[in-house]
């Protein structure tokens, strides 16, 4: 085996699920040795027809504890990567790192009460993820999912996300999850309109969930367009929230998704 082969392992693709034209999911077998924590991404890679390899970074969108990884992409028309990716079939090879790498992860928080899970389109998939882990609903009272997209159609998972409080581990822990759809070109029953960052700087967002933003209390996790991150992080920071480092712990965790 070359140095290069040893950086990652050959993975089978088991199912390709389109779910708009620019929008799909693939699954692919797991090697043995991969770990990740919930929240994590891994780096992906596909062969051109010219024999090159392009590698691009993607959130898991499943468990730490499946026997499988899953991600969630989107078709950029005429995306080196995401074009040779959407063209992948069942049996098809897919490249997976080794290594799994991100701070996107329930540790980066030392405490709270809270945790708020704010997501812009293929930004939901690590809180996918982290929703299926049991470690989130023992360490949080209260978890809020906020998923924007600009058409209904693109709400991923939303039978996954339903069937959460159907598993028997969360049966008793379900009664902590609000789950707060945006839709922000349409509007449609059951779901907010309008950018994540309006919804929190009129109140509505506070009001539908029925608790505030507070940093005693809330622990916050961006992921998705780096201009809502942008212009999310400086409302939270005018509440005194923090983004979360190293050295000093804080309420704020991000992950640019793009």
């Amino acid at each position: 085996m070359t140095a290069s082969a040893e950086k990652f392992t050959c993975q089978t693709l088991l199912s390709v699920q389109p779910l708009t034209p620019s929008l799909f999911s693939l699954r692919t077998t797991r090697d043995q040795g991969f770990r990740f924590r919930a929240g994590q991404f891994a780096r992906l890679g596909v062969t051109k027809a010219d024999g090159s390899t392009v590698w691009r970074a993607y959130s898991m969108v499943s468990s730490p504890h499946d026997e499988f990884l899953e991600f969630l992409s989107i078709v950029v028309p005429g995306g080196e990567f995401t074009s040779e990716l959407s063209r992948l079939e069942v049996g098809d090879t897919l490249m997976v790192d080794r290594q799994a790498f991100g701070y996107l992860t329930l540790d980066r928080f030392v405490d709270g009460r809270d945790l708020w899970l704010l997501a812009t389109g293929t930004g939901v998939a690590p809180f996918i993820s982290i929703l299926q882990d049991f470690d989130v609903w023992e360490k949080f009272e209260r978890i809020v999912l906020v998923y924007s997209v600009r058409e209904p159609k693109e709400l991923a998972y939303q039978e996954l996300i339903a069937g959460l409080s159907e598993r028997d581990y969360l049966a008793e822990y379900a009664h902590k999850l609000t789950y707060v759809p945006v839709v922000t070109r349409e509007v449609i029953p059951g779901a907010l309109s309008g950018r994540i960052t309006t919804l929190i700087e009129n109140g509505e967002l506070e009001s539908v969930v029925g608790f505030e933003l507070t940093p005693e209390h809330s622990r916050v996790m961006l992921c998705g367009n780096p201009q809502m991150i942008d212009d999310t992080r400086k409302l939270l920071k005018e509440r005194n929230l923090q983004l979360s480092l190293t050295r000093r712990p804080g309420q704020v965790a991000v992950e640019n998704y793009w």
